[in-house]
């Protein structure tokens, strides 16, 4: 019975160490991306949003989510381009993809779409209608602005459960390639 003592490659058999590596790396980098978007969206959209619209009187509460969600944006939009060009990393890197990559592509380019979206259309409209004092539902100003907020909240929605759709997709590949490599 002959042993090898070549480490298997959980990439493909026969991926050089150069594509295993940046198959791991950008795995790690992607996941750490993802990893700080979907916490972002629960802790603001879950925990602050709440509690400073309960506690903090109005206009102070508007102003200060405002702000602290325009930046999240920037955060949001940042991981998505990190996870997009990890995506594109291993891609270049690695044999044909699986099914497997190509859906977590495709989530990773919806929520990053999601987040681009949010960032550019839909933040920007609610933070220039809260600066022209514009109150939720009370007039058809305020009507707007609360499909704004549903719409925010929506987007929000959907990229958390795209983001738990591309951690799956990564753990199901990762442990497809770890029981080849077994």
């Amino acid at each position: 019975m002959q042993t090898s003592s070549a480490k298997p490659s959980s990439v493909s058999p026969s991926a050089s160490p150069a594509a295993e590596w940046t198959h791991r790396v950008g795995a790690v980098i992607g996941l750490l991306a993802v990893s700080l978007w979907m916490g972002g969206l629960v802790a603001l959209g879950a925990l602050a949003a709440p509690v400073v619209f309960a506690i903090v009187p109005f206009p102070s509460s508007a102003d200060a989510m405002t702000l602290v969600f325009r930046r999240f944006d920037d955060v949001a939009m940042a991981c998505g381009a990190v996870l997009l060009a990890t995506e594109a990393a291993r891609a270049l890197a690695r044999p044909p993809p699986t099914r497997l990559d190509h859906g977590r592509v495709v989530a990773s380019a919806l929520a990053a779409l999601a987040a681009v979206v949010e960032a550019t259309r839909i933040s920007p409209r609610i933070a220039e209608l809260h600066a022209a004092g514009v109150v939720r539902g009370a007039s058809a100003a305020g009507a707007a602005l609360s499909r704004l907020h549903d719409e925010a909240e929506m987007c929000g929605k959907v990229e958390l459960a795209l983001l738990v759709a591309v951690v799956a997709l990564q753990v199901a590949a990762l442990s497809r390639a770890r029981g080849r490599a077994d």
